[in-house]
């Protein structure tokens, strides 16, 4: 997920929602298309003021990589981060 401030984001078409609660209490409310399924963004308390997007929604092979890794212990064995960027346990 790339996440942008919200007042840079245009949100437009239709989308439908489900909303989750996250390991710490804080609420996610996930949009997504309402014909395909796919995930189109996200919004949490826990990141106030800001849009999440899954980075396969832009269609642009020089979208930059990762700079934060989070639940790390949930992740596959097959699965290696850079050693660079952010890590929230």
């Amino acid at each position: 997920m790339a996440r942008f401030p919200s007042a840079s984001v245009t949100i437009s078409g239709k989308s439908s929602e489900f909303v989750r609660a996250g390991d710490e209490g804080s609420r996610a409310t996930f949009h997504f298309c309402p014909v395909r399924g796919s995930t189109v963004y996200y919004t949490s308390d826990a990141m106030e003021g800001n849009v999440a997007i899954p980075v396969g929604a832009f269609a642009d092979p020089q979208f930059p990589g990762p700079t934060l890794s989070v639940y790390e212990e949930r992740m596959h064995s097959w699965v290696s981060m850079p050693s660079d960027i952010e890590h929230i346990a």
